[in-house]
């Protein structure tokens, strides 16, 4: 059996394991949609491509930074000063509302 390393609050299961787990469950939704998004190509045409690179790279960002993001509030909790990650939820919603906007343009301009 693997040895793990602790966790630097002590506590697994608290808030930074569900905080991962959630950001786990956005990249998995985001890699669906973009396979969904490919599904549509041959029905929209080349358009399409927008919305999988924007929902794969949105997914790819969240993968990219989720080692930082759970050290960081992992730390936070130790020290008892945790804040929420404001800036990668806005970019998360907007990448949503973006994919949201650019698919309804795409459906009502296509033939």
């Amino acid at each position: 059996m693997a040895a793990h390393a602790p966790s630097p609050h002590g506590d697994p299961g608290l808030q930074p394991e569900r905080t991962a787990l959630a950001w786990g469950r956005t990249m998995l939704a985001l890699v669906t949609a973009s396979a969904f998004f490919l599904r549509w190509l041959p029905g929209y045409g080349l358009p399409i491509l927008m919305l999988p690179a924007i929902s794969g790279g949105a997914a790819l960002a969240i993968y990219l930074t989720q080692r930082r993001r759970y050290r960081a509030r992992s730390h936070g909790l130790a020290g008892e000063s945790i804040e929420a990650d404001l800036p990668a939820v806005l970019w998360t919603a907007l990448a949503g509302v973006v994919l949201g906007g650019l698919g309804i343009v795409v459906v009502l301009i296509s033939p």
